[in-house]
């Protein structure tokens, strides 16, 4: 068994979507970044590739490369879930936390869930998404970034028990 540990952070602006976990989020800002900037996502995709020891988004996908701009994250998502399963992994579960202050993220979270397990090709059961504040303190807490965080569980394709 391999456990991986993801996190991000991007800052949120004007004129962009807010997209987690890989879902269109109603809300007045979205989040800065290469690619469309999906903070949940990116996270489990670092979880993913630590636990793969594969190092990290960035590595595969840097946000130099002019293919990547604006893209959905949940192609990165794809690529690494197959990059693993073709080295002989299962993802066992991943467990991931949403920090932001606003939107209220509950309404979103069992759509969240969906679209990454179809995305990584695992039973919704298999993932945890979760929310939380930042009780109005530091970046997130002024509505300035959303943070996610996100552990992943590895198991050789031929392991008992997952």
């Amino acid at each position: 068994m391999r456990i991986g540990i993801g996190y991000d952070v991007h800052q949120l602006i004007e004129n962009r979507k807010l997209i987690l976990g890989g879902i269109d989020i109603p809300y007045h800002l979205g989040l800065l970044g290469h690619s469309d900037a999906d903070v949940l996502t990116h996270a489990i995709c670092d979880a993913i590739l630590g636990a793969a020891s594969l190092g990290d988004i960035g590595t595969h996908f840097p946000d130099t490369d002019p293919r990547y701009e604006g893209i959905d994250s949940q192609f990165f998502l794809r690529a690494i879930a197959k990059k693993v399963k073709e080295l002989g992994y299962t993802i066992g579960n991943v467990d991931s936390t949403v920090i932001a202050q606003q939107p209220k993220l509950a309404p979103y979270i069992s759509q969240m869930r969906s679209e990454l397990a179809k995305t990584l090709d695992i039973s919704v059961t298999q993932i945890s998404v979760k929310a939380t504040t930042a009780e109005g303190l530091g970046i997130v807490g002024k509505e300035k970034a959303i943070v996610a965080q996100a552990i992943a569980c590895l198991a050789k394709s031929n392991s008992i028990g997952l």
